[in-house]
C-alpha cells in the first residue's frame, strides 16, 4: 500500500542485557558487569527489560537505568507476570496497579511501551479481556504510558479482539514464532514485533534474506504502511501515518540475538 513521505524512529534491540553467553560473543571480554548496560545501549537502540516479569524494582533502579544510557535510546518494560498470568483478567486491578506504581516512569523519556505478554494456554474471552484493557492507565503521574499485548492462543485470531485493541489504542505484538500464531493487524500508533524464529546457527541469528525482509517491513510501519505476506486477521489497511516501530530479536538464537539486532540497524 501507499504511505507517507515522512517516517518515525525505528529501534532494534534485544531482551534483557545479561546473558552470560553474550560475554565475549557480544561484549569485550573482560568488560565489567557494571558496564554491560552502558556498552549494549550504545550499541542497539532499544532493550525489553525482562527483569520485570518476575520480580518489581524500586524508583531509583529505573533512574539508574535511564541515566546509563544515551538519548534517544528507549527500554520496553515487561509487565508483571502477576497481571497477566491469572484465570480472571478483570480482577488484576490491584497488580496492575502495582506493577505501573513501582517506579517505571523514573524511565523518564527512556520509558517505551509495555509489554504485557499472556501464556500460549489462555485463551480469547471478549468480556474478560474487554475488562483487562480497560483497567490498562493512560498515563502515571503525568506520563503517558502505551501499551503492547502478546497473546499466543489461536482464539484470538478474531476481528473482536483486534476491533478491542484498536478502541483501547493498545499495540497487537506481531511475533515471529515457530510455536505460536501470529497477529499482524496494526492496531495502535506504534508498531511492536517479536522476531522469535532466530537460530544460534546462523552467526546472526537470521538468515541475511529475512533480516532484508525484516527491515523492509520496519521501514514500510514506520513510514504507515504494511508489509505484505504477514498473517492479518483483518483485511482492510489501517490509516496511513508514520509509527515508532519497535523490533526485538529474542528468545530464539538468543546468544546470536545482538549481531541480528545490529545487522537490522546497520541496514536501517
Amino acid at each position: 500500500m501507499s504511505s507517507p513521505s515522512s517516517s518515525a524512529p525505528i529501534r532494534a534491540g534485544i531482551g534483557g542485557w545479561t546473558f552470560e553467553p553474550w560475554r565475549g560473543t557480544f561484549y569485550p571480554a573482560g568488560l565489567s558487569q557494571k558496564k554491560e548496560l552502558e556498552f549494549a545501549s550504545r550499541a542497539l537502540t532499544a532493550i525489553e527489560i525482562n527483569g520485570t516479569y518476575y520480580s518489581s524494582f524500586e524508583p531509583q533502579t529505573f533512574e539508574g537505568w535511564a541515566a546509563t544510557v544515551p538519548d534517544g535510546f528507549v527500554f520496553a518494560v515487561k509487565a508483571s507476570r502477576f497481571c497477566t498470568n491469572r484465570k480472571v483478567l478483570a480482577d488484576a486491578d490491584e497488580s496492575v496497579a502495582k506493577f505501573v506504581g513501582q517506579g517505571i516512569v523514573a524511565l523518564g523519556d527512556r520509558l517505551g511501551p509495555i509489554l504485557w505478554q499472556f501464556m500460549a494456554t489462555k485463551k480469547f474471552d471478549a468480556a474478560d479481556f474487554g475488562a483487562f484493557l480497560k483497567l490498562l492507565p493512560a498515563s502515571h503521574e503525568g506520563v503517558a504510558l502505551r501499551h503492547a499485548i502478546q497473546v499466543r492462543h489461536e482464539s484470538f485470531r478474531t476481528p473482536e479482539f483486534v476491533a478491542m485493541c484498536r478502541d483501547a489504542g493498545a499495540a497487537i505484538v506481531f511475533a515471529d514464532s515457530p510455536e505460536y500464531p501470529a497477529i499482524a493487524d496494526v492496531t495502535a500508533s506504534f508498531v511492536y514485533a517479536r522476531l522469535e524464529s532466530g537460530s544460534d546457527d546462523n552467526p546472526r541469528c537470521y538468515p541475511d534474506p529475512d533480516l532484508a525482509k525484516w527491515a523492509e517491513a520496519a521501514r514500510l510501519w514506520a513510514s504507515g504502511g504494511v508489509p505484505d505476506g504477514l498473517p492479518y486477521v483483518e483485511t482492510a489497511p489501517p490509516p496511513a501515518i508514520p509509527r515508532e516501530t519497535f523490533m526485538f530479536f529474542i528468545h530464539g538464537g538468543k546468544v546470536r540475538a545482538p549481531a541480528a539486532a545490529q545487522a537490522l540497524i546497520a541496514q536501517l
